[in-house]
């Protein structure tokens, strides 16, 4: 398919937000050795993609210019490399492409067979989209933080979700409780209903004067018993992420969805995730 070209978003510098999009015509990739070719359904955006724009990850990220952004995705294979074992042409997957070259703001794109998983039916290409960075960044948190056990052999614990309706916090949400932690969760006034929706025992509106004596408490407790807060670096692993699409399968893990966007409206679904306070995640659509 190298010689055919497909419609993508990408921008050609740093800065600019939403308006230094541009929607242009590239050439379908073709995949590595293991590598596969997907026909993209949805993507899904993430705080750290506007962020890279800005250039808050520069000179490493990103790669070079012109670079298509987005790495959280779901599709259709259409295309395998040599190496490729574990999927074949019409499977519907959830991928994390390479956060290197990116990809997800286009009709097709390459990923990895290492991070790309099967997508049952029951999962629809949105709620797939969503999982990747998010999903396993909230995981990740609570199994290495938490030490959170999912087969009913972990301790009871209590655990505390700021910005619990966001994309990373709604799931931390869902995936403590099916832990069995504690869950207090803070979150914008009109978000609360929504978050004890998920399961959240006590919700706070990180507003009030509530919210801020609370958090003043847990931080008090945190630096009196000498424990510290380490920035967390996603490692993602297939495993995780299958895991997470098998409990979307079963009804136990769900992705709130603030809003969708066509592929042809990219940069309005950009203004709002720069716009922080998406509840959920934001989808792109490549209808």
């Amino acid at each position: 398919m190298a010689d055919k070209l497909m419609r993508a978003v990408l921008y050609d510098s740093y800065g600019g937000g939403a308006a230094a999009l541009k929607h242009v015509d590239v050439p379908i990739p073709s995949p590595k050795k293991d590598e596969v070719l997907l026909k993209l359904e949805a993507s899904s955006i993430n705080p750290v993609d506007w962020k890279i724009q800005k250039g808050m990850l520069r000179p490493f990220l990103p790669r070079k210019f012109p670079f298509i952004p987005v790495s959280d995705v779901a599709g259709e294979v259409v295309g395998v490399g040599s190496g490729v074992k574990n999927f074949k042409e019409g499977d519907k997957v959830v991928a994390m492409l390479n956060v290197l070259s990116g990809g997800g703001f286009a009709e097709y794109a390459t990923a990895s067979e290492s991070l790309t998983v099967k997508r049952p039916s029951e999962v629809p290409p949105p709620d797939g989209a969503g999982l990747p960075v998010a999903g396993l960044t909230a995981l990740q948190m609570l199994t290495r933080a938490v030490g959170i056990k999912f087969d009913g052999s972990g301790k009871r614990a209590n655990v505390l979700v700021t910005a619990a309706s966001g994309g990373v916090g709604h799931y931390a949400v869902q995936l403590a409780k099916l832990g069995d932690l504690h869950v207090t969760a803070t979150c914008g006034a009109r978000n609360i209903e929504l978050v004890k929706s998920l399961g959240a025992d006590e919700v706070v509106d990180y507003k009030t004067t509530e919210a801020g004596t609370f958090l003043n408490f847990v931080c008090k407790k945190l630096m009196w018993s000498k424990k510290q807060l380490v920035p967390l670096v996603l490692s993602p692993k297939a495993e995780n992420l299958d895991f997470l699409v098998q409990l979307v399968k079963d009804g136990k893990l769900k992705t709130v969805v603030d809003s969708k966007y066509p592929l042809s409206k990219a940069e309005d679904a950009w203004a709002k995730i720069m716009d922080g306070h998406a509840t959920g995640k934001v989808i792109v659509e490549m209808c």
